[in-house]
């Protein structure tokens, strides 16, 4: 979907879902107010750090045998309706275990503990160092205790 597109598009977090299920390819966020922000892949050498991120917090997971990671495909549906994947997170296992199946399935509605985005210095658009800032101050208004 080009970007001059969907510049004045607003989605509910239901019609967000729907439109992700049926583009699997798009790699998509949905902010507060509804707009779409159109991911980018990220560059190679970020990706690999990325890979080592997601392995430590998953080993540490593993070992407290108190959370649930998640990778950077994992959509939350926040308190304020946007729904945000960041590059690695952990929820509390007790917090996960209450959800329902549909809730598991779909964008879990909870806002992660811990949540981790990574920069490079030559992200542009939502990967910028200003927009992950922002994206930052959205999960510690939605909860998150780490960022």
């Amino acid at each position: 979907m080009p970007a001059s597109l969907c510049a004045g598009l607003r989605f509910t977090p239901e019609q967000f879902a729907e439109l992700c299920q049926a583009n699997p390819e798009a790699v998509l966020e949905l902010a507060a107010d509804g707009s779409l922000i159109l991911m980018t892949p990220a560059g190679s050498e970020t990706g690999a750090r990325n890979g080592e991120l997601f392995f430590q917090i998953m080993a540490w997971a593993r070992a407290t045998g108190r959370w649930k990671a998640f990778d950077s495909s994992g959509g939350f549906r926040l308190p304020d309706d946007s729904v945000l994947s960041p590059d690695a997170s952990l929820v509390a296992l007790d917090r996960w275990q209450a959800l329902s199946d549909s809730e598991r399935r779909g964008f879990a509605p909870l806002c992660p503990e811990l949540v981790v985005e990574l920069a490079s210095p030559s992200d542009e658009g939502p990967r910028s160092r200003t927009a992950l800032r922002q994206k930052m101050a959205a999960y510690q208004r939605n909860d998150a205790r780490l960022g």
